[in-house]
């Protein structure tokens, strides 16, 4: 008999802790009653279920990454380009997620959402040319992606909250055409610039050298005009010296004319002490 009890005791303790269940923040929950679904979306919290009648399968509700290899796609030009992006994704209706996976949690990133997702990234590089691709703006580019996956994935109880590219690698044939013609395009430029250089610094060379031949110029005519203008004032003043006193203009004209003569010290010079050279050389009344 107390063999009995205690069995009922431990029996009645099972069946009322397999009568709780437990839903955490970040996730929700499916109900099943004789494996058929009785609720859904439950929410987090403490809560209550039939035992060995009702099922509980939680799901987790947060937002998830979904990572993928880089995958050669087609242009609209018929050219490849090598994609690598991830995408962020959650799980919008429960019971149409349990239905679409059937409780498997790894089938929805493996074999549900990546092929909508890669699809979603063919439809729009198709429509696009290379240039497009490779320089458009990120963030347009995902608003677009994450519309066609959305659109794509409708039914599954998934939404796509954001698909971002991490790289794109051309091929490396066409890798290497790229750069060809990119430096092809550079060294051309560079030659255009280069010339336009030179062409630039001639002219600068010719403008420099037509200005000095013209400032030259122009101090040359204004120094043969000082000293044309230097000569008449000082002929001028030697006329009013003259003029003034003549003797003493003389007097002084032959002083120059003994310095200029004797200024050496070395020279030899013949003349007649009678000569009027030497008329201010001698005593002071040889001059008269």
């Amino acid at each position: 008999m107390r063999t009995l009890i205690v069995a009922l005791v431990v029996i009645a303790g099972l069946l009322a802790l397999n009568s709780f269940f437990v839903v955490k923040e970040g996730e929700t929950a499916i109900r099943f009653r004789f494996s058929r679904i009785a609720e859904t979306a439950i929410e987090p919290g403490l809560h209550l279920k039939l035992p060995m009648v009702e099922d509980v399968q939680v799901f987790d509700a947060r937002i998830r990454t979904l990572d993928s290899e880089p995958e050669p796609y087609l242009t609209n030009e018929k050219k490849d380009v090598n994609v690598d992006f991830f995408a962020k994704w959650r799980i919008d209706d429960v019971d149409s997620y349990y239905l679409a996976t059937q409780g498997d949690e790894q089938y929805a990133p493996a074999r549900l959402l990546s092929p909508v997702v890669k699809e979603a990234l063919r439809n729009v590089i198709n429509q696009r040319n290379l240039r497009d691709v490779v320089a458009s703006e990120r963030t347009n580019l995902s608003e677009v992606l994450v519309a066609v996956a959305n659109e794509a994935a409708d039914g599954f109880g998934i939404e796509v909250v954001d698909i971002r590219i991490k790289r794109l690698d051309l091929p490396e044939r066409v890798s290497e055409s790229v750069f060809e013609r990119m430096r092809a395009e550079r060294k051309r430029v560079a030659n255009e610039l280069r010339s336009e250089g030179f062409e630039a610094a001639e002219n600068i060379r010719s403008n420099a050298e037509r200005e000095r031949r013209v400032i030259v110029a122009e101090a040359e005519r204004d120094a043969q005009r000082m000293r044309g203008e230097g000569d008449a004032r000082a002929t001028e003043i030697y006329a009013q010296a003259y003029g003034a006193d003549p003797e003493f203009y003389a007097f002084h004209r032959s002083l120059e004319a003994y310095r200029e003569a004797f200024g050496a010290g070395e020279d030899v010079m013949v003349l007649d002490p009678e000569s009027d050279f030497f008329r201010y050389f001698g005593g002071p009344g040889r001059n008269r």
